[in-house]
């Protein structure tokens, strides 16, 4: 059991670095952007590209991979998505979503449907005594980067006055623009932050998953009932319940298999039901 919830552990660090993203993006701008996935997806094959096409090893992409899909995002931003901001977010939605599938398309024209391999750095093969078990090294460190990254943006947001107006900006636009703080200046950078969190969650991700073109696509869907979970637009209810729901989905899948695909669902409308800003909307709305 000890082992089934470090796995759910690892399964919700993904969760939690791509809610962290929706939630940073749906906060701010009021954008439900369904392309995060894809996004996801688009890292996991950038860091394929890069050691396939060029040599470049794991390390690097961890960093570059993301950086460029954060310049992506910046763009994306600037040219599309505020243009529509100010028309109904259907709009928004609708873009996303066909920008997914364009996405999708666009891989699937040049490397197939079939699953690439992307080999696990040397220096995290093997296996760690965690005590009670041993465990793989290499999800032992993706567990350790989504903990590192989520602490770091906690960090920022609550200990810098940049990072201060940004979650105010995030959590209470309406109320942070009375105050008179710009928070369009604001927009650009948290958009592109937030897809290149996606793209740190598909980079991690290459080396443990089936990189192929639909992998954002069977996991956004799970990742969207994470952040109503945890209260759109919360950005600490978005990382809690991320790992949360990693629990519940290994721990289901160990105990209930024939409700794991459907459990995490099952808790998001038993929480619908019984707090419907989702676990921390409603008391950081009335904070």
């Amino acid at each position: 059991m000890l082992e089934q919830a470090f796995n759910g552990l690892v399964g919700g660090a993904f969760f939690a670095l791509l809610a962290l993203g929706l939630a940073v993006i749906f906060g701010m701008l009021g954008v439900v952007n369904f392309a995060h996935g894809a996004f996801y997806m688009l890292g996991a094959f950038g860091a394929f590209v890069l050691l396939d096409s060029f040599g470049v090893n794991f390390w690097v992409a961890l960093v570059a991979v993301p950086v460029a899909l954060g310049v992506v995002g910046v763009v994306l931003e600037r040219l599309v998505i505020r243009r529509l901001a100010p028309l109904d977010p259907l709009y928004n939605f609708l873009f996303t979503f066909g920008l997914t599938l364009i996405l999708q398309d666009l891989i699937k024209s040049r490397y197939g449907v079939q699953s690439q391999p992307y080999p696990r750095p040397s220096a995290l093969s093997g296996s760690l005594d965690l005590g009670l078990f041993t465990y793989p090294t290499y999800q032992v460190f993706v567990l350790a980067v989504s903990l590192a990254v989520c602490a770091l943006v906690w960090l920022a947001l609550t200990r810098t006055r940049v990072g201060m107006i940004v979650r105010a900006a995030t959590e209470k636009p309406e109320l942070t623009r009375g105050l008179g703080i710009d928070v369009g200046r604001w927009v650009t950078p948290v958009f592109g932050f937030g897809i290149a969190l996606a793209g740190l969650a598909g980079v991690l991700a290459a080396p443990m998953r089936a990189v192929n073109p639909l992998m954002g696509a069977d996991l956004i869907i799970t990742v969207f009932a994470v952040v109503v979970i945890g209260g759109l637009g919360s950005i600490f209810g978005s990382v809690t319940a991320g790992f949360v729901i990693g629990l519940v989905s290994a721990l289901g899948n160990l105990y209930v298999p024939a409700l794991s695909q459907t459990l995490v669902f099952i808790l998001m409308a038993a929480v619908l039901l019984w707090r419907p800003a989702g676990l921390f909307g409603r008391e950081e709305a009335m904070s």
